[in-house]
């Protein structure tokens, strides 16, 4: 929360002879004008413009009301209580606070006002707290220089307006003691944006050690079972896969954890994508606290450096890490073989919370100049992927961590994933291409069969199924299988099966990973890291079959 953000504290009430009057203001002269020699030149706004949203109309009593007046805004809570010991029968005043106009949070401060209203409410009920104070103290002076209330040093409210100022203003929060069984509680909780849609292809990694928490983070079991996996490397769906635990609970879990900034989402990291400078990089290159917190995340830990031999074997680790992280994404389950593979080199199991500590004593460091890493960053550009970075930055690179030099320069917002996209051309491609006629012409050559069995393989061919059939048809498809497998040992039986396979998917349409499925990726606003989620293929295999469909246009941004 921001400090010194409350510029006044102000208690104002209707009297039914004089009208709407201010009776405490701190600091003195903020709303009117005063002879204190402690006070203001000049009100922060004119009282009298802003009289008509101080004390409303009752229907508009009870209710948080907020107005920007001169740059500054009014946040108040009127509060309109109706009994007969009262002159008209009503009591109405008004415990308000001002803050710049400026100021993004202020929901913060309109949630301290309402309790604070509600709480005066209470008290006056109960025992006359406001009301009581003002009749045995208050002395109404009649000038025209000054027409304030004057009340005396024993003025509670005044005081706790004094209390409130001070201690929201330096702590953020208070607890001010009003009798025997009334105490006064408060505290500024930040308002924090809605969290961003969490996606299956994210890559959630901890701002937080979880290690150093006494209590449990919390009592969710979804959340406490994703937690162990939670490492910078697995993905949404890959984390719900291994927690064995639903995916829309998944997302769910990992959005509070975004929403309370535990963590934070990346991209998957391969050697295969493009990083890029932003803007910000200016910032890292003068900033040296930065730059040495990226040394201490970056370092590999427990390396012996001994000569060229060593740095042969350390690259044909990260050769085979690039193999494996390029063939990541063939499917969703074999994202656990790749991680296993990247742990020896990446150091996986260690989060952002949790960097690499220093090499003991009997071990040898490997100093990075930071001259090295301004270096490595800006060599990044569009066009250049990291594999091919990889091998031309092969000596700057020894005993640094590159999944950990692309992941600090993405979380502290230098760098950023150049993302590959396709979108068709061609408004007309809202079906899948027909299937050649060759096969159409004699469905029933495949393998032999009943009668039966070909009329289902026409139809299966030439008509594609509804919605609510697309299931029988696929499990028709299933049955056929076998008869098409007999015929693998005719001659070009391997050429006709791979026919009869990409046959399938264009005709499955909906069937995933098919041409037909691609379909509703192919609108320029899914990234190839969702498709191959979504499809669980590799990028490769996804741009090929896209490629298939012919009026399709691959862009990176």
């Amino acid at each position: 929360m921001p400090t010194r953000a409350i510029k006044a504290i102000f208690f104002t009430r209707f009297h039914h002879e004089k009208g709407s009057r201010v009776l405490h203001q701190i600091p003195e002269g903020s709303i009117t004008p005063s002879s204190s020699l402690s006070a203001l030149r000049t009100p922060l706004f004119s009282f009298d413009s802003a009289t008509p949203y101080l004390i409303p109309t009752q229907q508009f009593c009870d209710h948080l009301l907020t107005f920007c007046v001169n740059h500054y805004r009014v946040i108040g809570y009127p509060v309109c209580i109706r009994e007969g010991r009262y002159s008209r029968n009503e009591f109405i005043f008004n415990w308000s606070i001002v803050v710049e106009e400026s100021l993004t949070d202020w929901v913060a401060y309109g949630e301290v006002v309402r309790k604070v209203g509600r709480l005066l409410r209470g008290l006056e009920e109960q025992g006359g707290f406001v009301s009581g104070e003002e009749d045995g103290m208050a002395v109404w002076e009649d000038d025209s220089e000054d027409r304030t209330w004057r009340m005396g040093g024993g003025s509670k409210v005044f005081a706790l307006c004094e209390m409130l100022l001070e201690d929201l203003n330096n702590y953020a929060e208070c607890m001010i003691p009003i009798d025997d069984s009334n105490t006064i509680n408060l505290k500024l909780f930040p308002t924090r944006p809605p969290p961003p849609p969490i996606h299956a292809h994210q890559v959630p990694i901890l701002t937080i050690s979880l290690s150093s928490l006494s209590t449990p983070i919390s009592s969710d079991l979804t959340l406490n079972r994703i937690l162990p996996y939670i490492n910078g490397i697995h993905s949404v769906a890959h984390i719900a896969q291994l927690a064995d635990t639903d995916l829309s609970l998944t997302r769910k879990a990992i959005q509070h954890l975004v929403y309370y900034g535990c963590l934070v989402l990346l991209d998957v990291f391969s050697f295969a994508a493009i990083y890029a400078p932003t803007a910000e990089i200016g910032g890292f290159i003068v900033d040296e606290a930065v730059k040495e917190e990226c040394v201490r995340y970056v370092r590999v830990p427990r390396v012996r450096w001994k000569g060229p031999s060593t740095t042969t074997t350390r690259m044909g680790s990260e050769a085979s890490v690039a193999g494996s992280s390029r063939d990541s994404r063939s499917s969703v389950s074999s994202n656990a073989s790749t991680s296993s593979a990247q742990s020896d080199t990446l150091s996986a199991t260690d989060s952002l919370a949790n960097p690499p500590g220093p090499p003991s004593s009997d071990e040898d460091t490997h100093n990075i100049p930071h001259e090295t890493l301004i270096t490595l960053y800006t060599s990044l550009r569009q066009g250049l992927s990291l594999r091919q970075w990889v091998l031309d930055n092969l000596e700057l690179l020894l005993g640094i961590d590159v999944r950990r030099l692309i992941t600090f320069g993405i979380i502290k917002g230098f760098l950023y994933r150049v993302h590959k996209y396709a979108i068709a051309t061609n408004t007309n491609m809202a079906m899948p291409p027909a299937p050649p006629t060759s096969l159409q012409s004699n469905p029933t050559s495949t393998a032999p069969s009943t009668p039966g069995n070909a009329a289902s393989d026409t139809s299966t061919i030439r008509n594609h199924p509804p919605p609510h059939h697309r299931e029988s048809s696929a499990g028709a498809n299933l049955q056929h299988r076998p008869s098409v497998a007999s015929s693998l040992f005719a001659p070009g039986g391997e050429r006709r099966l791979e026919e009869i396979t990409k046959l399938d998917s264009i005709v499955s349409g909906e069937e995933v990973g098919g041409v037909g499925g691609l379909m509703r990726f192919l609108d320029g606003m899914h990234c190839f890291d969702e498709i191959c989620m979504e499809v669980g293929l590799s990028e490769k295999s996804v741009e090929g079959r896209v490629k298939v469909l012919g009026d399709v246009q691959v862009f990176s941004r």
